[in-house]
């Protein structure tokens, strides 16, 4: 739209929106932004209105992650933007491209403690981006439109953008913007034959592939040169959608609880591609698996955002290219003469299927091992799983295996809450889709009210609760380092199957592993918004040391100090 009729600036705002390519934005209403939510009236893009801040907030970052476009996201000053906050702290170390639009106190007022005013600068300045603030009207094409290129480019991630009251209600003259482009830049030649004189020699190599900016080409390229080449291929921490589970080649994630045996056969590599990822605190081990600043592997960072080459480690080869345009190039690249290393990759498959294949036995009634297992069988290969943050999830990651590009939503922030909003918003893109959240009790607790915008929105979302009537993740490290002395971990639960009824979804609990899999059909089968309250014996909770253990080693050491 480039005519000379005035519109409010909450109409300039939506039509940028839809310039930009945007179908989905998910919020909680504010008097705020009353004119930009009128422009949504008559608008074709599909607002979701959630309860709280934090879920849409997770939702919008779901959005950014499933299509790799800024998740867009509404909601008011004050109160609103710092319960959004969370939201904006998974976009931020997950890298994901997200935009929080948040209604502002009008000019006016500004600089005087006004009613629920926020300096968004320096509350979110660290956590994002760029956090902006609209002045002009006649500005919001302009600020829009990079606040789409920020988010998208170079290493993704979060973007602030303030608007005052009065700017969405004012009236202009003003022509759209473009729409905003993903730029991309090509490695090098030279690169290339640097990488493929470096694979020549090394024995033992291997790929461990994280980061965003990834789609199903690129990982489709990444399987392709890991074959030629005779490469074994890890994935960072809950990034297990960037490659198959199943092919030859894959040898595990490494991240929370992973294998030992393959961080041992990570650290014995002699070549290192670090494809996309940071190798931050959690892949690293807190920063063991490799030596900082200078690994003692040949060390290849292929990385999107310049800022984070040599951050942390000092690699022999640095490429400031996306894992897009890097996959795209590897497509021409063969070795020239048969690697020999198919025995190395055999010992790393071997490792994972060792670690993944059979669930573990752990006390009661109740198996998540198991239930996962079965799960893994169950569901369609486009199925997309979700969770938060607790121990729970080191059963799905450890037993299930994701197929396809895109079937994992979990925040590499360990953020709690997730796992409930962002099925909600990936159900929200596509309704016809399997989508499984798992949540530990206290993790449900967070954002759980999300179920009823899914019932609102009628989302068949299922939701696996496992529940042990603890923050279990805390309780663990509790009995680890002050065993015994049990504080502020407790919960006392309502009954999920009930509350899922209440809300206008289906319900059931599970207390026996034999009995999960007829639950999930029925729940499945009912079309609606789903729990399976899943009840878990206290003492499951690792799959492969019960709390007990930890408690009893924990007194043993300090006997022994005396």
């Amino acid at each position: 739209m480039t005519g000379s009729n005035k519109r409010t600036g909450g109409r300039i705002l939506v039509d940028q929106l839809l310039v930009h390519g945007v179908e989905h934005a998910f919020c909680v209403p504010g008097e705020s932004y009353l004119a930009a939510l009128d422009a949504f009236h008559d608008s074709p893009i599909h607002l979701t209105v959630c309860r709280h801040e934090s879920g849409a907030a997770m939702m919008a970052e779901a959005h950014g992650k499933l299509t790799g476009q800024p998740g867009i996201c509404f909601v008011t000053r004050g109160p609103g933007v710092t319960n959004a906050s969370a939201g904006l702290h998974i976009a931020q170390q997950d890298s994901t491209p997200m935009i929080l639009f948040v209604g502002q106190i009008d000019r006016a007022s500004k600089g005087r403690d006004a009613f629920q005013e926020v300096d968004f600068g320096t509350a979110f300045g660290s956590l994002v981006k760029w956090a902006v603030e609209i002045d002009d009207v006649e500005r919001i094409p302009e600020i829009v439109g990079r606040a789409f290129h920020v988010a998208a480019n170079g290493r993704p991630g979060p973007v602030v953008v303030a608007l005052p009251e009065d700017v969405l209600a004012a009236l202009a003259t003003v022509g759209d913007a473009r729409r905003f482009q993903i730029h991309e830049t090509a490695t090098r030649p030279a690169d290339l034959t640097t990488i493929k004189a470096m694979l020549a020699k090394a024995a033992r190599p291997l790929v461990i592939a994280g980061g965003s900016r990834w789609d199903q080409q690129a990982v489709d390229q990444l399987v392709g040169f890991a074959e030629r080449f005779e490469l074994p291929v890890a994935v960072s921490f809950r990034r297990q959608s960037l490659f198959p589970a199943s092919h030859a080649n894959y040898v595990g994630d490494i991240g929370v609880g992973a294998n030992p045996a393959l961080i041992d056969y990570a650290k014995s590599a002699d070549f290192v591609l670090l494809l996309g990822g940071r190798m931050s605190e959690s892949p690293s081990q807190r920063y063991t698996l490799y030596d900082v600043p200078v690994p003692s592997q040949t060390f290849v960072h292929v990385h999107p955002g310049e800022g984070e080459l040599g951050r942390v480690y000092q690699a022999d080869l640095a490429i400031n290219v996306s894992p897009r345009s890097f996959c795209e190039s590897l497509a021409g690249l063969s070795p020239d003469a048969a690697p020999n290393r198919a025995g190395f990759v055999r010992d790393g498959r071997a490792i994972y299927d060792r670690w993944s294949l059979k669930p573990t036995n752990v006390p009661g009634a109740l198996n998540p091992g198991e239930i996962v297992a079965r799960l893994r069988e169950e569901l369609p290969k486009d199925a997309i799983i979700c969770n938060g943050a607790g121990n729970y999830a080191t059963w799905v990651h450890r037993f299930y295996r994701w197929e396809q590009f895109g079937t994992q939503l979990a925040p590499i922030s360990g953020s709690m809450g997730y796992g409930v909003p962002a099925a909600v918003g990936a159900s929200r893109l596509d309704p016809n889709r399997t989508i499984v959240a798992f949540a530990g009790d206290g993790c449900f607790m967070m954002t759980g009210q999300e179920l009823a915008t899914a019932v609102q929105y009628d989302l068949p979302v299922i939701i696996v609760i496992l529940d042990n009537s603890m923050f279990g993740t805390i309780r663990m490290h509790q009995e680890n380092h002050y065993p015994g002395r049990v504080t502020a971990t407790a919960l006392r639960n309502p009954d999920f199957a009930l509350m899922s009824k209440a809300y206008g979804g289906y319900g059931e609990t599970v207390r026996t592993t034999e009995d999960f899999m007829p639950a999930f059909r029925r729940a499945k089968a009912s079309g609606k918004p789903s729990i399976l309250h899943c009840i878990l014996d206290q003492e499951a909770i690792t799959p492969a040391r019960t709390l007990s253990s930890y408690r009893d080693a924990a007194l043993d050491r300090q006997s022994r100090q005396g």
